[in-house]
């Protein structure tokens, strides 16, 4: 995630700040441009951005709930904003808890969609492409707190991502953590590992990288009620940790993409993020050159993805060593064996195109 600056006063901004702690003046973010912009009003809800002074814009029609700081163009045939788009089913907000979900659900699909359009991959819903956008329903019902009808299943399915509201609640999400004896949850998390599945069906189906992921990744023909059936009733591989990110992704050749997906995706993130506040790793004590790291150049922009990875290591070993600090686990709680850092490898390959391909002929 970028930093950004207040184009009056130079004051430091982050993604979701809506107004200017120094001068006070009104944000909004302008997806296509990677902006977030300082606003004056001209009235009748056009602003005028001061990153783009010669255009006049109007907030998706979603900040009104609170969800949303992004822009459309005034005169623009749009009411919602490049995300606020791919929504297809939002929470009933005649209960009184659901605005508070939908809220940090939208905040973490909103990162989602930065990412996704940082590293130009297409982001088109299905309302704009009906054969192969994207949607999203958020509905509650698995949790007693939450329920308003059938038990929901988080997941995948040809273009639609549902997603259960009650993963937004933290005391919720925690429990099904435990429960999953997972290292790692989080919203964020959710919404990009299902993405992966999108981008499986778009990227990868019945195209050049087909062959070279069912050598990387397997076979994705087997059974996949089966292959889950028997994860969920027999636990992970023994050899998960060599051969996979997570236990969950050794259940079927999918999983296994999406979970590696959604790494490369928080590996990126968490780069950029890094090298906007200038982080460099240097210990003080040792003679260790693996974990030294300086980040300069564009994460987003990288087609070396061994320069990634020489960045990400260094890092992760700092982040987590500042999270024990605070008794905190690790923030990164993953080992990237030889296996794994091959299908990274591949997802890299995936995004910045099929030139790379060779790499896994």
């Amino acid at each position: 995630m970028k930093l950004f600056e207040c184009q009056h006063c130079g004051q430091l901004l982050y993604f979701e700040n809506t107004r200017c702690e120094r001068c006070g003046h009104v944000l909004g973010y302008l997806a296509d441009r990677s902006a977030l912009s300082a606003l004056t009003p001209e009235g009748g809800g056009r602003w005028r951005a001061l990153a783009f002074p010669g255009e006049e814009f109007r907030f998706c029609a979603n900040a009104i709930h609170d969800v949303c700081n992004w822009l459309v163009l005034a005169d623009g045939p749009d009411a919602f904003c490049r995300a606020c788009r791919l929504n297809r089913t939002i929470p009933d907000l005649g209960v009184p808890a659901h605005l508070l979900l939908w809220q940090r659900l939208e905040a973490a699909k909103h990162r989602l969609v930065y990412g996704l359009l940082r590293l130009k991959l297409p982001v088109t819903s299905r309302f704009e492409d009906p054969g192969s956008g994207l949607v999203f329903d958020f509905l509650a019902g698995s949790s007693g707190a939450f329920q308003e009808g059938p038990q929901v299943m988080t997941g995948h399915r040809e273009g639609v991502i549902t997603i259960d509201i009650a993963e937004a609640d933290d005391a919720e999400r925690e429990r099904h953590r435990q429960d999953m004896a997972e290292p790692f949850r989080t919203l964020l998390g959710h919404f990009r590992h299902e993405v992966g599945h999108h981008y499986w069906d778009r990227l990868v189906r019945d195209s050049v990288w087909h062959d070279a992921f069912r050598e990387m990744f397997g076979d994705e023909r087997a059974n996949y009620a089966e292959a889950l059936a028997a994860h969920y009733a027999n636990g992970p591989r023994p050899d998960w940790q060599e051969r996979f990110i997570s236990g969950y992704a050794g259940s079927h050749p999918w999983e296994d993409f999406a979970e590696t997906w959604a790494h490369y995706l928080h590996i990126v993130d968490t780069l950029e993020t890094a090298a906007a506040f200038g982080m460099c790793v240097r210990p003080a004590t040792g003679r260790h050159p693996v974990i030294v790291m300086e980040i300069d150049f564009d994460p987003c922009r990288q087609r070396d993805f061994d320069a990634l990875i020489s960045a990400w290591l260094p890092l992760t070993y700092a982040v987590n060593s500042l999270n024990h600090s605070m008794g905190q686990p690790d923030l990164y709680p993953f080992v990237l064996a030889p296996a794994v850092m091959g299908k990274l490898r591949f997802i890299h390959g995936l995004i910045h195109g099929p030139e790379v391909l060779k790499e896994y002929s």
